[in-house]
């Protein structure tokens, strides 16, 4: 059975691999060591073959691709946890970044994002929320395809205009132009980056390098970080697509794919109720898809319990109890560990130096194992982040290089819409609009070659749209 070695207390602590879809949690302050144990779990899963995707909030595990210096505290770690020598190793990174300028574009189509999570990343009321739920459900109705930023308003530009003929009563003229607003404030805030495409393609989350070692993928963080409900909306997104488009395939002898969301409270900060139950029934549900997830975070009940309850595997770094709500949350934390009588978990938790955790990892049988203090086992990998010319060196190697970098501008509704005629006094039913895509194919495509993909995708598009608001983007429910 493959295992990661996590570290060594009273006994050695390994990390199944076949135990890995159970998602998991790592927690502590600031500065305990959670980048590290994150950075040690993402060497082992690749080491092992399975490609991994993290969240680099601070540019720190940027250092992954390079091998790690012999530095004497990594160096004595490693002897105390009868390691032998400490050898540095490298790993395949691939970068990411939302904006296109750290790593590969990260784009979503309007319509896969769905109206539940623009309205949530738009941070629109009730009223405006059933506003852009209508306007959804009206470009559906006339086959719109919807999917870059400048389609969404010219939709609402449209509906505001002609309201009286496509739209009830019930929506008022106020709610669009409230959208069309918060759009610009997104626009002024550099997000519109993130709407079009090409879409990310899940398949190539999965890629493996030469020695069978699995990708780690990185998506830069630094500057999306500064826009929360930016950052949670396409982690969000990105899980949905994952569950979306992988088959079932119960339990495997190592997944698929691990995601690691650091940051992970923000996922749920002033998120609905029903936007959580839906992100609840996808984590739940992704582990059938190979695929296994684990929460970053300074404080471990900033995750949803009905979400917290399905996480099998614990690291529970320092934290500090200075005052009565830390307090309470060291009483809560170690209520959670399954009980090893030697140890106090609420004393303990508190005494941890950096590197040393308290930790419950599932056996083979699935069941959580006593919990023990332990010494985080060191990285071989750079602890920390590369120089601007180290990272333009491995991003220009990346195998996705070109794909992702040129938008592709299709005819959607932007290009409808502007061909319409004036709205007559009286009104008309407007007819269904069939969109005539003319998607670009790769380098050496020839034309028919070129069309058909592009019918395939846009054919992809209708369905992936239909699709992802059935789990974190529905306009109607029982649609």
């Amino acid at each position: 059975m493959e295992r990661i070695f996590l570290g060594k207390g009273e006994r050695e602590v390994f990390f199944l691999l076949p135990m890995a879809c159970r998602h998991g949690l790592i927690a502590g302050a600031t500065g305990t060591g959670k980048t590290v144990t994150l950075q040690l779990l993402a060497e082992g899963f690749s080491r092992a073959g399975v490609p991994v995707l993290a969240t680099d909030v601070k540019g720190d595990l940027a250092g992954l691709a390079m091998p790690g210096a012999t530095k004497e505290a990594l160096v004595r770690r490693a002897q105390e946890l009868g390691l032998g020598s400490y050898r540095g190793e490298g790993f395949p990174v691939i970068f990411w970044d939302v904006f296109g300028q750290q790593g590969h574009p990260v784009r979503a189509t309007v319509s896969d994002l769905g109206p539940l999570l623009l309205s949530r990343l738009l941070q629109l009321s009730e009223a405006q929320e059933g506003a852009l739920n209508t306007a959804f459900h009206w470009a559906d109705t006339q086959g719109l395809l919807l999917l870059d930023f400048k389609d969404l308003d010219a939709l609402l530009n449209h509906l505001a205009t002609n309201k009286q003929v496509d739209l009830p009563a019930s929506v008022p003229s106020s709610s669009l132009g409230a959208i069309q607003r918060r759009l610009l404030v997104l626009k002024q805030q550099g997000a519109e980056a993130f709407l079009g495409e090409p879409m990310l393609e899940v398949e190539d989350l999965f890629l493996t390098d030469s020695q069978g070692r699995g990708a780690v993928h990185l998506l830069a963080c630094d500057r999306l970080f500064q826009n929360p409900r930016l950052y949670a909306t396409a982690l969000l997104w990105l899980l949905a697509e994952l569950y979306e488009n992988l088959p079932e395939v119960g339990d495997l002898p190592k997944p698929k794919l691990v995601l690691f969301f650091d940051e992970a409270h923000l996922l749920f900060e002033d998120a609905p109720k029903a936007l959580v139950e839906k992100i609840e029934q996808v984590v739940r549900l992704v582990r059938s898809k190979g695929v296994g997830v684990y929460f970053v975070t300074q404080n471990p009940l900033d995750i949803p319990d009905p979400i917290a309850a399905q996480l099998g595997h614990r690291v529970q770094h320092a934290l500090r109890a200075f005052a009565p709500k830390e307090q309470k949350t060291v009483k809560v934390v170690a209520e959670t560990f399954r009980p090893n009588p030697p140890l106090d978990p609420a004393a303990v938790v508190t005494q941890l130096g950096i590197g040393e955790a308290l930790v419950s990892v599932l056996d083979e049988t699935g069941t959580p194992t006593p919990v023990e203090r332990i010494k985080i086992a060191p990285p071989v990998s750079r602890v920390g982040a590369l120089s601007a010319e180290e990272r333009s060196r491995s991003y220009a190697t990346s195998p996705l290089k070109g794909k992702y970098e040129r938008v592709v501008d299709r005819e959607s509704a932007f290009e409808a819409l502007q061909e319409r005629p004036a709205v007559p006094e009286m009104g008309w039913s407007w007819g269904r609009t069939a969109p005539r895509p003319t998607g670009m194919g790769r380098r050496g495509d020839t034309l028919a070659e070129a069309l058909l993909k592009s019918a395939a995708r846009s054919v992809g598009s209708s369905l992936g749209r239909q699709i992802v608001r059935g789990v974190l983007g529905s306009i109607l429910r029982g649609r």
